[in-house]
Formats: C-alpha cells, structure tokens, sequence
C-alpha cells in the first residue's frame, strides 16, 4: 500500500441557509480544496462524497455526488455516494485514502455536504430518528421522554425552572437524549459534574470565536452555559450542537508525489472505520477499540497527540471521548477540563475549531470538516486559534447508534 496525503483542504461557514443550495455550498468547499493544493478540476480522477440526510431534507436520494459535482463542470469519473450518519464524509475520507493506497488512483477528492435546515423541523430531526434500529425507535422515543419527564419532576420539586423542552425526535435530536443519560451515568459512577461538562462548552465556544468557518461566534460564561435553557437533563442548550448547513473538502494524492502540489503536505498515518458490536461490559466499546487500532498503524500513542478533533456533539460527549481515547484514565476526564489540558495553550488541544459545539454539525460535512482544521493546524494555518507547533494530530467522527453505542466510528491519524 502506497503512503497517502493530504494537499488540499477547503470548506464554507457552517451556518444557516435556507436559500443556498447544496451545489452551491459544495462548489465553494471543492474550489477552496483545489485552491490551496494549486490544482485544477480536471486533474481529479475520482472523488468519494458523503451525506447523510438529503434524501429527508431536499427529496435528493441518489445520486447526491454526481448532481453536486456536475454543477461545477466535474464529471467523467468514478464519483462514490457515501452514507454512514454523522460519520459519511469521514468514512468517505476513508474511501478516498483507500483508493489512493491501493494505487488505483493518485488524485482523489473527498467532500462533505449537507442542509439539516428546513421549515419543518421535524423534517430536520426525522433525519436524526433514523440513525438508530427503526424498528425500536418509538420505544426508545416512549423511553426517552418518560425519563426527561420524571427528570423535570424532580426538578420542579426542588423549586428549579421547568424545562420548556419538547419531545425527543420532535423539538430536539433524540440522541440529546442518548447523551443526557450517559452524561448521568458518569456523574453517578465518577462523580463528574455539571460544571465540567459547562466548562467543555465555554472552551468550544471560545475556540469557536476565533474561527471564521464556525457557524457560532460567540464567547460565554460558564454561568451562560448553565442557565441556558434545558435540553435534556444536564445538557442545556449551549452543551448541544446546533443544526447546521454547510460542506468541506479535501484533496489526497500519492505521497510520492505530493511535492507537485505543495511543500506542506499533511502525511495520513492511520484511517480506521469500524461499527460497534455486542460486546461484555468488561471489553472495550468501538471508540477504544479503533483509537487503538489507529494509534498501531500510526506508530503513535495518545502521548504523542498534539491537537484532536473529535465527536462532540454535546459536551458530555467530549469529556467521555477523552477517556474513550486514552488521553486519561476512565473518570478522569472532568480534571482534564478543570485543569485547561485541552485548551489551545494546554498539553492536549480539543476542538480548536470550536468543535460540533460552536463550529456547528451539518453531518455529512463534520468528518471532512474535522480533518480539514487537523491540516490547517499542522500547516501553521489555523490563525488566532494556532496550536504551538503541533506534529501529529487525531480526528474522530462517530455515525448513528446500535444498542448503546456508536454504529460507525472512524479515526484518523495525520501527521507531518
């Protein structure tokens, strides 16, 4: 297998547009891509898209990759559509990293796109209901809302404000819910708390603010983050990530020829995809599983990290990731935070684009879009939110969920 890099890297403001279409968020990603690897459309042998949720949003199923990519006068070749939930455009870098080891291709693009925003927004989280066993769903549904009511009970109780929240998979993504309860489990079993997990927001979204694609821009107080308003019990409003449009790209080739491009190539040392399993309490779960797969093909271990960009789609999330991946012992995440380890300026840097918190989780482009902040930051390009001459740097991208844990994981190590 040939050793692959990446040379290009592009994407557009997560945010809001109702009135833009996909092709044109693509367009503007893909141009970035070709702009910064000084590379022209016709040099692009094939490309591998992911998208998760077109099909529900604007009634596009098939063909999602070769309609995008014709508008902008790429055609020709072999174009690869790639769903695997929140994990498309990561399993789609994946893909693309395969096809250019194998040595059947040498240039290879890899985007991800995607519109959540619609004026239904059940529209939007039907999208997320579907990223679980459906034929359970409206038990998990029952399940979840029984629990938040009984949560917001026992708050009422205690004299606290009332959540305004609605029903899970009608006002909020169910997997808040999935998130909340595991949020709960780890206060109970290590004593983690609500603070901990606010102060993971407060560093996001500060990142966020220094980082003109994120979708939110705005710094708060870890008293903001807690006063607003409750999603799922712990998770309040700015613990969650936001619903977002948006696409990124990147451009791999061969690195026996990355030289034609650019004098700042970004080595993939690992690209890992997995899906989780049945499995005993006492075995490890898909995120441990593959981080340790990964650290193996690189040569690397946690140790050797120097910025990570993972899953946070809510900021319990992050802090159990960081056990997840060894960068501490398990029950230890909530010191980390509370010790600034994973600041920009700390020993581990974390989301320093803001994450899925602030930078925003349209979810077909968060895996690319992770993979283009860890080429921007091993290329001295990341601006006001620059991590310290970092040498090697970790993404990891969770899709969908099967009893209990992620249905799709993917992990990838890049280095210079």
């Amino acid at each position: 297998m040939r050793e692959v890099s990446i040379v290009g890297a592009g994407m557009v403001k997560f945010g809001k547009y109702l009135d833009t279409s996909m092709k044109v968020l693509a367009r503007d990603a893909v141009n970035g891509a070709l702009s910064s690897a000084g590379l022209e459309q016709k040099q692009i042998e094939a490309a591998v898209v992911g998208n998760a949720a077109a099909g529900l949003i604007t009634g596009q199923e098939c063909i999602r990759g070769q309609v995008v990519l014709r508008e902008m006068g790429i055609g020709g070749i072999p174009i690869v559509n790639c769903e695997n939930a929140c994990a498309s455009s990561s399993t789609a870098f994946h893909l693309a990293a395969l096809y250019v080891a194998s040595g059947m291709y040498d240039v290879v693009l890899a985007l991800g796109m995607e519109k959540l925003y619609h004026a239904d927004k059940k529209r939007t989280f039907a999208g997320f209901s579907g990223a679980v066993d459906v034929e359970l769903v409206q038990q998990l549904l029952a399940d979840m809302n029984a629990q938040q009511a009984r949560l917001q009970a026992e708050r009422e109780a205690r004299g606290e404000a009332p959540s305004k929240a609605g029903g899970a998979g009608e006002s909020r993504s169910m997997f808040m819910d999935f998130y909340a309860a595991g949020a709960r489990a780890h206060m109970m079993r290590y004593g983690t708390t609500r603070e901990q997990f606010g102060r993971i927001a407060v560093k996001n979204h500060r990142n966020g603010s220094l980082n003109p694609h994120a979708q939110y821009q705005e710094v708060y107080s870890l008293e903001d983050i807690l006063s607003s308003p409750m999603v799922a019990d712990p998770l309040t409003r700015l613990m969650c990530s936001p619903i977002g449009d948006g696409a990124a790209a990147t451009i791999l080739c061969a690195s026996s020829i990355a030289h034609r491009f650019t004098n700042k190539p970004v080595k993939v040392l690992a690209s890992l995809l997995s899906s989780g399993s049945d499995h005993g309490a006492d075995q490890p779960g898909v995120v441990p599983r593959v981080a340790k797969q990964a650290y193996e093909k690189a040569g690397v271990g946690p140790e050797d990290l120097n910025v990570i960009e993972l899953h946070d789609a809510s900021a319990p999330a992050e802090l159990m990731t960081y056990e997840e991946l060894g960068l501490c012992k398990p029950g230890e995440g909530g010191k980390m935070i509370d010790e600034g380890v994973t600041e920009i300026s700390g020993r581990i840097p974390v989301n320093t684009s803001g994450g899925l918190l602030a930078k925003g989780h349209p979810v077909g482009a968060t895996g690319v879009a992770q993979i283009c902040e860890i080429f921007w930051q091993l290329r001295g390009e990341a601006g006001k939110r620059q991590v310290s001459n970092p040498k090697v740097g970790l993404t990891e991208n969770g899709g969908g969920m099967v009893r209990g844990e992620a249905a799709a994981v993917s992990i990838h190590v890049l280095g210079i």
